[in-house]
């Protein structure tokens, strides 16, 4: 009995092995578009400090009033970071979408 339990899961065994090295293929691709969108992450931070830092610049009282000219800058500050955000994100959905397709 034994014999024939063995015997049987053998097709199994051969099924999951086959699908490993695509599974490993998929993570490390996933892996790698992880690594991508920390990286569109981060340069879209340091963008936004640059443009901060350009803003706090040209007013360096700490006032708590902004001129036009810094609260322009600190718009596109917080327009450079949702941009950076929302492409991380979408490469974040790519990953995911490679990790959850069906392999070979």
């Amino acid at each position: 009995m034994k014999t024939l339990t063995i015997v049987a899961a053998l097709p199994l065994l051969a099924v999951a092995a086959c699908s490993k090295p695509a599974e490993k293929a998929a993570e490390h691709q996933a892996d790698a578009i992880e690594n991508q969108a920390d990286a569109v992450r981060d340069t879209a931070e340091a963008h936004a400090d640059a443009i901060e830092n350009q803003a706090d610049a040209m007013d360096p009282r700490v006032d708590g009033k902004d001129t036009a000219a810094e609260k322009m800058l600190d718009n596109k500050a917080d327009a450079v970071r949702a941009a950076g955000e929302q492409k991380a994100d979408a490469l974040e959905n790519k990953a995911d979408a490679v990790r959850d397709a069906p392999k070979p």
